[in-house]
């Protein structure tokens, strides 16, 4: 048996969920521009635990959005399931977010499926799945332009789905292999299944020297 507490704080979206061997049990979340995650992560696993009727002591293992994302958003989510696993001395699990935000598109939409997070300028983070969310090309930050994708909308139907989805709508909105899917967040629900098969499998973490995708170096920006 497998209860897994998925902690996803790449993004704006606070959110947490508890599965047993992959399905839901409960879950809460919170997406604001605000970034409350530093506020409500540690309140959103309590109350998750409430939801689920469990306490920490029956959580087999954590799971984390490992990333791309926000650089604190990810070191909150990391520092959080780390110390959990130390105190609990359970396995650490992560999960590759834009793998969980794909699981939000249905197999039959489309032949590709692009999750994209909204990067500095006009860059976006991206990966590219095929409709049975297998991985054929790798995670990457790139700059969109009228050329993006293009290797994929030749062979068919795209999902570009995600915060980064209005910058490709900008250059790629009057191609007709293309749906956009902007207004959605990645989410522990969509960790439960990807976490618990990595469970079976023993992809396990070092709890020690586990650190998020960050993917590109940190730039600290200055508010204007």
């Amino acid at each position: 048996m497998a209860i897994i507490l998925n902690i996803e704080t790449a993004t704006t979206n606070c959110s947490v969920s508890i599965a047993k061997e992959g399905i839901l049990l409960g879950s809460k979340e919170y997406n604001s521009a605000e970034y409350s995650h530093a506020e409500q992560l540690h309140v959103f696993i309590e109350d998750t635990l409430k939801e689920a009727a469990l306490s920490l002591a029956q959580i087999n293992a954590i799971a984390v959005s490992k990333g791309p994302g926000s650089y604190t958003g990810l070191r909150i989510g990391v520092s959080a399931a780390k110390g959990l696993c130390f105190a609990l001395d359970i396995p650490l699990i992560s999960v590759a977010t834009l793998k969980s935000l794909a699981q939000q598109v249905k197999e039959d939409e489309a032949d590709f499926i692009i999750p994209v997070l909204d990067a500095r300028r006009m860059e976006v983070y991206s990966c590219v799945f095929d409709k049975a969310l297998n991985e054929v090309r790798e995670t990457k930050a790139e700059i969109i332009d009228e050329h993006s994708f293009e290797v994929f909308t030749a062979k068919g139907k795209i999902i570009l789905i995600g915060s980064g989805a209005e910058k490709c709508k900008e250059f790629l909105q009057h191609h007709p292999n293309v749906v956009f899917k902007k207004d959605v967040v990645p989410s522990a629900k969509d960790m439960a299944l990807l976490s618990y098969k990595k469970f079976k499998a023993n992809e396990f973490e070092s709890v020690a020297y586990f650190e998020p995708f960050y993917l590109k170096d940190f730039i600290l920006q200055k508010k204007s």
